[in-house]
């Protein structure tokens, strides 16, 4: 009720606030809004609405239907925060920061004192005030909930309120985000703020592909700048060993390098590599502290062990290890033995990662960890004789308890993939749920702790759109609006077992994510609808939580983050109709308004509005961009269509012909610059270009890849097999009416000279009408593994 009233005071005439507030406070209110909510069915979610935060009730219901029109006009200003705070009232007038703005901060508050410093780099304050000019106040108050925080504002400044040093830091971020429109003009605000849950994360691979350091803190500020709270980070896997670990050097001299692989004959790439010294790491750490993020490392174990296993042989359950094959993705055999010395290892290992990450959790992995070597190590398998255990899965149970009492002993709480739940789960552990989220589920339901990051929901190396900008990544796209749908509280758990879901991170595995830029492209803005379910729970305003993002996108940017464009960028689909014309489609996932020029000029808000297919006469250069309202959007295009790109599908917009792990995979040439990705499925490379219009074709060309097989596929993959090669080097064939149709051109690829894209030329017989064509490649092994970058139907 006095948020109704507060708000009415401050936005609308007085004689229409009397006759609202009449209404609002007649003793006869309560009783008709309870009849008449008891009468009426509206859908649920109507009465869950929020007006920047504030939930909507029976009163405030009446006074939007039944007030004047002043009242029912009036409406709250769309402020630029995010993720969007519980509860926000506007209301009265607030300030302009200037330079010259004071901040006064409790005598010998030390957490006040890191937030105000945050604070003030990040909006440029001067050193020194003025009199009169606005007064930030940092205030500790008790009974505020846990990374809570209260911000109010008005002419004379604002005032941050919190009980622990996350709330203070939290309040300073809000501030930060209404400071930097152009003006810096604050609105009046009365917010209060906690998130619903406790454990916000992030995790960042840098075990596959290695991340400068520089990038890891620009990463953290947007995280801070999101109220992100954990990074997950991944420092040990097959590929790579990232952490310096001074009791055993060999782990970063061998386990940190290798050679990428290459497709056969291509000629070799430079050694990739790298890792993070000691000093490095308690500086990411500390930088990290500062802006509320606790670190949480990952040391794998017992799987995923190549690169200690390569620096330190005798910590292996099988055979010597293969020159390269640590340049493969997938699911490796490799384990650590379960003999003395090996935990004396791992132990040694973890008391040094102890001593550098402050981290109440410690992850030790557990996933994907085959059976195969200790299946048959004798020593394994005297090992379980003397537990008295018949299953593998139950050895490696054994192996997760001890290593967790390791931890415990030492004030540390285990933490793994939710495979540790298999052959009995160690008694004080909390579960990291990624096969969905039934890993989750189980361990709420026995009393454990865990974490939502289920995969593909949550995978970050899944690509974000359709479009060939998209580059490598898996291939089944998650969009933005996937992540902000994410539903994080499985609705098969009690109220009880529910308290046990710490919360949900993000996920970037980087097999296919090659550098810093590609890091953050992959992740932003995904992770910011990450960060905003996180926050505040099931439930939310995708259309407002996008209009919060743009600005949100620009603040990234100036910390050196680029993110994708893939939500808001029009992507196209074209139709040849003949005679020189063509239809061309516009689309973007994001609600928006696209506009369009055919004149070569920049689209803007008096450009035409695109309402369906465009008929375009064959040549036009058509440019368009997405706008919402009057703000533009991120990922304006250009494209010429003539008579030849009508015709020419690239790989995004080619057809896999199965679905079986189908990624867009980049080529390894050359060895510096760009380079291109193609899309096919791993296991069954077949490519169909649908309803493709022949009529006049009298030639086709295909641009085709070469990129090794780099894959340890140990987990039940099966691998179609290739066609009948008539030469030695195999065949691209080309199929008219589906797979199992005439074969219309054969080209021996012994034509293909070059490591990057060749291109292919296929004569064919002349066809009328538009029909379906499968592209296949024969051969009598799978590496290199053959792809196809677009194919290109040729007119006289």
């Amino acid at each position: 009720m006095h948020f109704v009233q507060s708000w009415l005071r401050n936005t609308i005439s007085r004689p229409a606030i009397q006759r609202v507030e009449r209404s609002l406070t007649s003793p006869h209110i309560s009783n008709f809004s309870t009849s008449l909510w008891g009468r009426i069915h509206f859908p649920a979610p109507f009465f869950s609405r929020k007006i920047q935060g504030t939930v909507w009730g029976p009163s405030a219901f009446l006074l939007a239907c039944c007030a004047s029109p002043a009242v029912a006009q009036a409406q709250p200003q769309v402020l630029p925060i995010l993720p969007q705070p519980s509860e926000i009232v506007q209301a009265g007038q607030g300030f302009q920061l200037t330079d010259n703005a004071r901040i006064v901060v409790p005598h010998g508050d030390a957490g006040a004192g890191k937030a105000s410093a945050w604070l003030t780099s990040h909006l440029g304050l001067g050193k020194s005030s003025r009199a009169g000019s606005p007064t930030i106040r940092f205030q500790r108050t008790s009974g505020l909930p846990k990374e809570g925080y209260r911000l109010s504002t008005s002419p004379a400044g604002a005032t941050i309120s919190a009980s622990d040093d996350a709330g203070f830091l939290y309040g300073a971020v809000t501030l930060w985000q209404l400071a930097t429109g152009a003006s810096k003009d604050i609105p009046a605000v009365e917010i209060r703020d906690a998130p619903r849950f406790a454990w916000r994360g992030f995790m960042l691979d840098s075990a596959r592909h290695f991340q400068s350091v520089d990038y890891v803190k620009k990463l953290i500020d947007a995280m801070a700048a999101h109220k992100l709270n954990i990074l997950h980070w991944h420092l040990v896997d097959d590929q790579g060993w990232r952490i310096e670990i001074a009791k055993y050097p060999k782990l970063t001299q061998i386990g940190a390098w290798r050679s990428p692989a290459t497709a056969p004959g291509a000629p070799p790439l430079p050694r990739v590599g790298g890792f993070y010294t000691q000093a490095q790491i308690r500086d990411v750490v500390a930088y990290a502290a500062a802006r509320n993020i606790t670190i949480v490392p990952e040391i794998e174990m017992p799987g995923h062990a190549l690169s200690a296993i390569r620096a330190y042989p005798e910590l292996g359950s099988g055979a010597p290890v293969p020159p390269d094959i640590h340049a493969d993705w997938g699911v490796y055999t490799r384990i650590y033995n379960v003999e003395e010395p090996t935990f004396r290892f791992l132990e040694n290992v973890l008391s040094e990662v102890m001593a550098l990450f402050p981290s109440p959790y410690i992850h030790i992995g557990g996933d994907e960890a085959l059976m195969t070597e200790w299946k048959a190590s004798p020593s394994a398998q005297a090992r379980m004789r003397s537990l008295g255990i018949r299953e593998e899965r139950e050895l490696q149970s054994w192996f997760i308890k001890r290593m967790e009492k390791f931890l415990n002993a030492r004030g540390r709480k285990l933490i793994g993939w939710d495979e540790i739940l298999e052959g009995g789960v160690a008694p004080n552990a909390t579960v990291m749920s990624w096969r969905g989220i039934e890993g989750a589920i189980t361990a709420a339901k026995a009393g454990h702790d865990t974490v939502l990051t289920p995969s593909p929901a949550l995978y970050l190396d899944h690509l974000q759109g359709t479009t060939a900008a998209e580059g490598p990544g898996r291939g089944k796209p998650i969009t933005l609006e996937d992540y902000y749908r994410f539903d994080p509280l499985p609705d098969t758990l009690t109220q009880d077992q529910q308290a046990h879901v710490l919360g949900l991170q993000a996920t970037l595995f980087t097999e296919h994510v090659r550098g810093d830029d590609r890091a953050a492209y992959m992740t932003f803005p995904r992770l910011s609808a990450l960060a905003e379910v996180a926050w505040r729970g099931e439930g939310g305003d995708f259309d407002g939580f996008v209009d919060r993002l743009v600005p949100q996108i620009d603040r990234l940017k100036a910390m050196g983050i680029n993110p994708a464009e893939s939500a808001f960028a029009p992507a196209t689909s074209v139709t040849a109709l003949g005679g020189g014309r063509a239809t061309v489609t516009l689309a973007t996932q994001v609600k928006a308004d696209i506009r369009y020029t055919l004149d070569g000029s920049a689209p803007g808000l008096q450009s035409a509005r695109y309402a369906g297919p465009i008929d375009l006469a064959l040549p036009t250069r058509l440019r368009a961009a997405a706008f919402r309202g009057s703000t533009p959007l991120p990922g304006a295009i250009e494209k010429v269509f003539d008579a030849a790109s009508v015709r020419r599908r690239d790989d995004r917009e080619l057809t896999p012909c199965s679905s079986k792990l189908v990624l867009a995979l980049e080529d390894d040439a050359p060895a510096s610059g760009p380079r291109a990705s193609f899309r096919t499925s791993v296991l069954e490379p077949c490519w169909l270009y649908e309803a493709a219009p022949l009529d006049d074709v009298s030639r086709i060309d295909v641009d085709v890849g070469q990129v090794p097989f780099n894959f340890q596929l140990n987990n039940g993959h099966v691998i179609a097999p290739l066609g009948t090669p008539r030469t030695a080097a195999g065949e691209l064939e080309i199929r008219v009416g589906g797979c199992q149709g005439e074969v219309i051109a054969s080209v021996s690829l012994d034509q293909v000279k070059s490591p990057a894209v060749t291109q292919l030329s296929a004569p064919i017989s002349a066809r009328k009408g538009a029909h379906d064509l499968c592209l296949t490649f024969t051969g009598r092994s799978n590496n290199p593994l053959w792809t196809i970058a677009a194919v290109q139907l040729v007119t006289p």
